[in-house]
């Protein structure tokens, strides 16, 4: 009988490996696993990176919320997600802390464990990685889960890297709902629209009425499409070219006088606070 096309064999891990997964960085960056290869019992996103302009693969609502934190995050410069570990290493660890190591029960080959997201930062123009695993709370009590995540640990305790375990306890859920809310719209979706966002900029600085009122006046005064503000007003601040308190619900009842808008061609990176 044929094994089932998510078994792992000495064959596929090595195809694996000659396709590239796990290497290269930014666009050129492969994931070891996508959504195609890992069952899941829940959802699964596939979304276009803003600093990486590739389709990442994340495997649960948790990892996409994490995701997004990151791709607002001014000091994260790459994120590689389902990252694999050297499986001779992990092996290794495992064997000397006497856990058993991850193993496909269908075929007996031990699996290369992955990292969920490996994360490149610049701090004070200086490089450096992190290792996060993204977990929710109530699995970690789970002595499987911990046994694993010990292994992983000590493999990265070996490279100095920083390794940590994030839950949803972690996650700030309105700055997720905010950059979910406007995470599609980071580019424009043609050269002409440049122009509008400028005009749109201007637009808003004047306005007296709400956002919402204010784009709706907009797509009128420019014989737009109706919503086409509502898109290029998400670019703004996608682009951080709307500064705003992404730690709190966003609403379009608010005044554009609460906002601070500055050129939206700029490239000066504010912080969020």
């Amino acid at each position: 009988m044929a094994k089932h096309k998510n078994s792992w064999t000495e064959d596929k891990i090595a195809r694996y490996y000659e396709e590239g997964r796990g290497s290269g960085e930014l666009s050129n960056y492969k994931p070891w696993l996508t959504i195609q290869n890992v069952p899941s019992s829940g959802r699964v996103h596939r979304i276009k990176g803003w600093k990486t302009s590739r389709i990442h693969h994340l495997l649960s609502d948790l990892e996409q919320s994490y995701f997004y934190l990151l791709e607002w995050a001014d000091n994260v410069i790459d994120i590689r997600e389902q990252y694999p570990l050297n499986r001779e290493i992990t092996v290794n660890i495992a064997a000397s802390k006497q856990i058993s190591h991850p193993i496909d029960p269908s075929t007996q080959t031990p699996i290369v464990m992955t990292t969920d997201f490996i994360i490149t930062i610049r701090k004070n123009e200086k490089i450096t990685y992190i290792a996060r695993t993204i977990k929710p709370s109530e699995k970690l009590e789970d002595p499987r889960i911990r046994d694993k995540f010990e292994i992983e640990r000590a493999y990265w305790q070996k490279r100095q890297v920083d390794w940590g375990i994030v839950t949803e306890k972690d996650i700030l859920k309105e700055a997720v709902e905010n950059i979910g809310w406007m995470h599609s719209s980071y580019q424009l979706s043609a050269s002409s629209e440049r122009d509008l966002v400028s005009e749109l900029s201007i637009f808003l600085q004047k306005s007296k009425d709400s956002i919402l009122l204010s784009l709706r006046d907009f797509d009128k005064s420019y014989s737009l499409e109706d919503g086409t503000a509502l898109s290029l007003f998400k670019y703004l601040l996608a682009r951080k070219s709307i500064i705003f308190d992404v730690k709190k619900k966003f609403s379009l009842s608010q005044l554009p006088a609460d906002l601070i808008i500055i050129n939206p061609n700029s490239n000066e990176k504010r912080a969020v606070k």
